[in-house]
């Protein structure tokens, strides 16, 4: 676990959308999760994934986090008042995720931030291949409609 900690970390904070605070609860959660599942846990060579996807129901179960926003100014604006880590050099791309359903948001950080095949994603997200195409498809038309104006 220690040695994919970092990687959890940058996969919750792109999730949380840069708020810093709330990817190292999510992170915290999923790792004590992760330790009592660990009996069941098969060693088939895809702990990344397991973990993954332990952090992704972690994230989709925290309500505050799965709040979308209908603008990248809204989230701004909430941002400000929530102390978000503002220093964060692709803010804006956060603030863009944020205005994602949080089906969308995964696939997308998954595959992009992540490095994860459709495949891979659709395992860890409990959904099928043809889903996953069609939240990254989604969201990458959403992303490039908000990133532009």
């Amino acid at each position: 676990m220690e040695r994919e900690q970092e990687s959890l970390r940058s996969f919750l904070l792109a999730l949380c959308c840069g708020k810093k605070d709330d990817a190292d609860d999510l992170a915290q959660d999923a790792l004590v999760k992760a330790y009592l599942s660990s009996a069941g846990y098969q060693d088939k060579g895809q702990f990344r994934s397991w973990l993954f996807k332990i952090a992704h129901n972690t994230f989709l179960n925290h309500k505050a986090s799965c709040r979308t926003m209908e603008s990248i100014d809204e989230a701004r604006r909430l941002i400000s008042h929530t102390g978000a880590d503002s220093s964060f050099e692709h803010q804006d791309l956060y603030l863009a995720l944020r205005t994602l359903p949080p089906k969308e948001r995964s696939a997308i950080t998954l595959f992009y931030m992540n490095g994860y095949s459709i495949k891979e994603i659709a395992s860890i997200t409990d959904t099928s291949e043809d889903a996953v195409k069609k939240q990254l498809s989604r969201g990458r038309d959403r992303l490039k409609d908000k990133l532009k104006h």
